[in-house]
């Protein structure tokens, strides 16, 4: 493990294996990469929302008509990606802007004795799947999140949903993974990748993107004639 740290810290920070370097050089070296990493992150973001405007004015739509139509909003993932389904949730049922109401979004991740008993009993990978037959309906909307797009547990939460008949939303990160297929064989109904190999970046993007999402539901839902069509 120390020998693996090691060669990570040498892959991308060379210049700390140079030779001892002194204090004042070593911290413009790593302000340097600092403010390349920064960099990195917001060409990462900016080329994304570039690309996927017109996705994610879509999804927006879908989610505002879907709240103005009484439904609920369930989101699920793993790790990082769990406690981002938490923000989200958070987000949505407790607005911090003014004027702006509370929505109804459950977090599947949440649930402590639930996904243990069932991770014990079933399988992790029907953690998610399985709350979603106790509590989904038609018209609800399942949003996973997986930086890989590949987690099984969030492939099968969307099949479920699939089935019955709930709207489908993944975030995902690199080529989209399996989450991608699943959208191209039309069994997802949107599926928003950042386009990177980096955890980080997707992690970061997708913290932007479900803020931004969140902001134009809301504008959405102030234009009645948009959400009764």
């Amino acid at each position: 493990m120390a020998e693996e740290a090691d060669d990570f810290s040498r892959a991308f920070y060379p210049f700390l294996h140079k030779g001892a370097s002194q204090p004042q050089e070593l911290m413009k070296e790593l302000g340097f990469s600092l403010m390349e990493k920064a960099k990195e992150s917001a060409e990462v973001k900016t080329r994304f929302f570039e690309e996927s405007k017109d996705e994610i004015l879509a999804v927006s739509l879908v989610l505002a008509r879907s709240f103005h139509r009484g439904r609920r909003m369930f989101v699920c993932g793993n790790g990082g990606s769990a406690t981002d389904a938490q923000h989200i949730a958070v987000e949505f049922m407790h607005p911090i802007t003014v004027g702006r109401r509370a929505l109804p979004v459950v977090c599947l991740s949440n649930d402590m004795a639930m996904i243990t008993a069932v991770a014990n009993d079933v399988g992790i990978e029907h953690i998610f799947s399985r709350q979603i037959i106790a509590h989904g309906q038609a018209g609800d909307i399942l949003l996973g999140i997986s930086t890989s797009g590949n987690s099984d547990n969030l492939i099968n939460a969307f099949d479920t949903a699939h089935r019955m008949k709930m709207v489908t939303i993944g975030f995902a990160g690199g080529d989209g993974g399996r989450m991608a297929q699943l959208r191209a064989e039309g069994l997802i109904d949107f599926c928003l990748s950042v386009p990177t190999s980096s955890i980080h970046r997707v992690q970061e993007t997708h913290v932007a993107l479900y803020h931004i999402v969140w902001d134009m539901v809301h504008e959405f839902l102030m234009h009645r004639a948009l959400l009764e069509e």
